[in-house]
């Protein structure tokens, strides 16, 4: 690369990493006090005077190529984050008078049961998913009478967005043999027997009681 046009504070540091020096060997290279150097660690945006500059571009002349070839890799502009989205499912808790709808889930072994869910992809409505899913998976239709809020689910870590949605039509059967194991209408009384309760939203209980 091309001398450094201009050096501050950020560059001159950069070069002490690029030559492996601590704040007290790259001020005695360069002939000044070590609380100098320190200086530049806290002001990364200070223009040296035209001594120091001077000084600087001698160093970096006579530095070693490998000393030159780790700078330029540092004096580089950080690649542009990228912000990763986090997964999101969305729930459908579907009455039909005092019964709750749920599935019986395969996984790591075990059986467990929980409420129709779908992964909602980026762009998509997780209403829309939640009514879909409940569909594709038991070939239920419902509408969504109200979201419920939404957490970071304790088990899974992704976001999970809760709909509180009523029956329409269509017989609860397992379509999803590969991800379930059976689907079922459940009398709210007897949630928690298949869900324990310090693993249901809160949310849920309250509207749960609410609908009663």
């Amino acid at each position: 690369m091309d001398i450094v046009g201009t050096w501050t504070g950020r560059t001159a540091c950069l070069l002490q990493e690029a030559m492996r020096m601590t704040n007290e060997d790259f001020a005695e290279r360069l002939g000044i006090s070590a609380r100098t150097i320190t200086r530049w660690h806290s002001a990364p945006t200070m223009i040296h005077r035209t001594e120091v500059q001077q000084i600087l571009d001698i160093t970096y002349e006579e530095a070693k190529p490998e000393v030159k070839q780790r700078f330029a890799l540092l004096i580089q502009p950080p690649e542009p984050r990228v912000e990763a989205q986090a997964l999101r499912v969305a729930i459908a808790i579907v009455l039909r008078g005092d019964e709750v709808l749920l599935v019986c889930r395969r996984g790591g072994g075990t059986l467990r049961w929980q409420f129709p869910a779908g992964m909602v992809k980026p762009g998509a409505s997780p209403e829309t998913i939640a009514v879909q899913e409940t569909h594709g998976e038991t070939g239920v239709h419902c509408t969504v009478r109200e979201h419920l809020g939404q957490r970071i689910h304790p088990a899974t870590g992704v976001v999970a967005a809760y709909h509180l949605c009523d029956y329409l039509a269509g017989d609860a059967t397992n379509l999803d043999p590969l991800e379930n194991i059976d689907v079922a209408w459940v009398p709210q009384s007897a949630l928690t027997r298949f869900i324990p309760q310090d693993q249901i939203f809160p949310p849920i209980l309250n509207a749960l009681e609410a609908a009663a």
